[in-house]
């Protein structure tokens, strides 16, 4: 059975791929993006099943409106995929005020502006199926993505606090965390200008192994997209899918890590009670 699928951020990376495989399976695919013409070749061999709309997401009102529009045209979407972000290195103090607010206002903001505006649709028509690509960045952290990493960690807790509220209505959640893979995020990472000060730091040595290449990346895209639609589809998916090899060693050495460092606070933990009278 074929889905209509609206997809952000869908003229490059797992958006890119996501397109183009869920419109060569016979699905219908409203694709956003910034550039004007960016997914020209697929609109002329997809005519009737691909719907292209320009989105920014710093602009809600407009995201509000892209919305709309493509549940008015399409009756029903049954899956909305906020894939649209980009990575911000540098250390927390090296980064501009423009630089924190437009990482913010992409990542985090315009992903909970656009989710926001497509409830009271999945809601009217009785559900439906949200997808947030995060990464593991969502749950562990690398020195030098402070920012990218307080936006995938903040809209993880946006969802999965928003999943509990809409569950009545059918409305499911997924949060997609792949590690290091082979898109073009590294070649659109945006870099703060480097302080004399962090030299030979761990923020240092992560900017090295990403320029001279020595930061492995195992993820494969296809088959990142591959796993996502295949939740997607599921009949009870998962709230958070780890994807790659490294997305899960590294986010289970993160939980155990803090499971481990609570466990050994349980008794000062139990101590700020309130005492019985």
């Amino acid at each position: 059975m074929t889905k209509t699928w609206f997809i952000t951020g869908a003229s490059s990376g797992l958006g890119l791929e996501m397109t183009q495989r869920l419109l060569a399976q016979g699905d219908t695919v409203v694709a956003t993006t910034r550039r004007s013409g960016a997914l020209i070749e697929l609109e002329q061999q997809y005519r009737e099943r691909l719907d292209v709309i320009p989105l920014d997401l710093l602009q809600p009102d407009s995201t509000a409106l892209a919305v709309e529009g493509a549940f008015q045209r399409h009756g029903r979407i049954d899956v909305v995929v906020s894939n649209a972000g980009y990575g911000l290195f540098g250390a927390a103090e090296e980064l501009t005020n423009d630089q924190i607010e437009r990482q913010i206002a992409t990542n985090l903001t315009g992903c909970i502006h656009l989710i926001r505006a497509a409830l009271p649709r999945l809601r009217q028509q009785g559900g439906g199926r949200v997808v947030q690509i995060s990464s593991e960045g969502g749950q562990i952290a690398y020195p030098g993505f402070s920012l990218y990493h307080a936006t995938k960690w903040g809209i993880e807790g946006f969802v999965e606090s928003v999943a509990q509220e809409v569950a009545p209505f059918g409305i499911d959640f997924i949060i997609a965390e792949p590690g290091p893979t082979a898109t073009n995020f590294g070649a659109n990472l945006v870099y703060a200008t480097p302080m004399e000060a962090y030299d030979q730091t761990p923020a240092d040595a992560v900017r090295r192994a990403i320029g001279d290449g020595s930061f492995e990346i195992k993820g494969d895209a296809a088959r990142t997209v591959d796993a996502i639609i295949s939740a997607a589809e599921s009949t009870k998916p998962p709230l958070r899918l780890a994807l790659g090899s490294t997305a899960y060693a590294s986010i289970s050495q993160a939980l155990s890590t803090r499971l481990t460092a609570l466990e050994a606070q349980r008794e000062l933990a139990y101590s700020a009670d309130r005492q019985a009278s």
